[in-house]
């Protein structure tokens, strides 16, 4: 038998060894690029993470203060008029015998300035805040009262309290405050104690209300159920069998019960942040809002909207907005322009009426709360 020759074996075994160091080679490849996958993926999840991050930070939000730090953020404000330097004197703490903070805010014209400061005096008294909306351009004519540096005055010319409410009471600005009083400048409150009334608004758990109109006093009366009850401290329906109104215990809402008027409402501050939303920006005179508040009352409106009568007003029926002042001298024309006002107000509650209506068959989701 021959043998091979040792050359031979040697080109063998150096193309073995080539095949195997191909081999090899082909297999770090592979490593390497699953590897490479693996690292690409890795930082992508890192790059997707942070990027994600940067957007809860950075991004948009609803109350416009998510870029802040936690601790510097004041989502409230309020009416507090503040020194401009430290003042030991200065009152600035809650009257210690209420425990509630109220604003009253009013519309008001200089003609009735007596009537204002009455109002004023008996609020400011229990450390209640006091703004007043001037809507005849004069504020100068209110500085000789010795509390209207006391006050907020915002003047508007030709405006109403539903103007102003909506453009100056937001609910995050009244937050600070319990209850808003949000009336008309011609009430008579000789009888009318502010702290006493929130004291039996509290106790009988009412969201909005409003003080009972004496019956005998007021010249302007448009409701049975704004009347005052003289044997009640507080009624929350009336009782009335004509076919016009057929007031009964059957009765699930306005004019028998859970309604108040637009003259002098009173609102909880819960109430409030659903009120405000209901105010139309262009519809200032406010007309078709009381049918609707009931909808705030944060519940059954038949328990939690009432008319108070132990603390009792008088309605003077005075049409000061866009009616005669005491120096008047074109009486006959301001009598035209009430006549306009009142057609733009019944004009306003048609559109009123047409938005709520077109909203309910809109929203799909909502459902009347009080369709029984």
């Amino acid at each position: 038998m021959k043998h091979q020759p040792p050359r031979r074996w040697g080109v063998v075994a150096a193309v073995v060894a080539l095949v195997l160091l191909a081999c090899l080679q082909i297999q770090y490849h592979h490593l390497k690029v699953d590897l490479g996958k693996a690292g690409f993926a890795s930082a992508t999840q890192e790059n997707n993470a942070i990027r994600s991050r940067n957007r809860i930070r950075w991004g948009p939000d609803r109350n416009g203060a998510h870029s802040l730090p936690r601790g510097i953020v004041h989502r409230h404000s309020d009416m507090s008029l503040r020194p401009l330097w430290e003042d030991d004197t200065a009152s600035t703490h809650k009257n210690k015998n209420s425990d509630y903070s109220a604003l009253l805010a009013m519309a008001v014209g200089i003609s009735q300035i007596k009537n204002i400061d009455t109002m004023a005096r008996k609020f400011l008294k229990e450390n209640y805040a006091v703004m007043l909306f001037h809507y005849d351009g004069n504020v100068d004519g209110w500085r000789h009262l010795e509390w209207s540096d006391k006050a907020i005055h915002i003047l508007a010319h030709n405006q109403t309290k539903w103007w102003f409410a909506k453009r100056f009471l937001h609910p995050d600005v009244m937050a600070i405050y319990d209850f808003i009083f949000l009336w008309d400048e011609d009430l008579g409150v000789e009888n009318f104690n502010p702290r006493r009334y929130l004291d039996i608004m509290v106790s009988e758990g009412l969201e909005i209300t409003q003080p009972a109109l004496d019956p005998d006093l007021s010249t302007d009366i448009h409701h049975r159920i704004t009347i005052r009850n003289k044997m009640a401290k507080v009624h929350r329906r009336i009782y009335d069998n004509r076919p016009s109104m057929n007031c009964s215990d059957e009765s699930k809402g306005p004019p028998c019960t859970g309604w108040v008027e637009g003259m002098a409402p009173v609102f909880s501050r819960t109430a409030w942040k659903c009120v405000w939303h209901l105010i139309q920006n262009d519809l200032i005179h406010g007309w078709g809002l009381d049918m609707k508040l009931g909808y705030c009352a944060q519940g059954d409106r038949t328990e939690k909207v009432g008319v108070i009568d132990s603390e009792y007003v008088v309605h003077q029926g005075i049409p000061s907005l866009g009616g005669p002042s005491l120096s008047s001298k074109t009486p006959r024309r301001s009598l035209d322009l009430r006549t306009h006002i009142r057609r733009q107000s019944s004009a306003e509650l048609e559109k009123f009426k047409e938005r709520w209506n077109r909203a309910v068959r809109e929203d799909e989701g909502w459902r009347d709360p009080f369709d029984s």
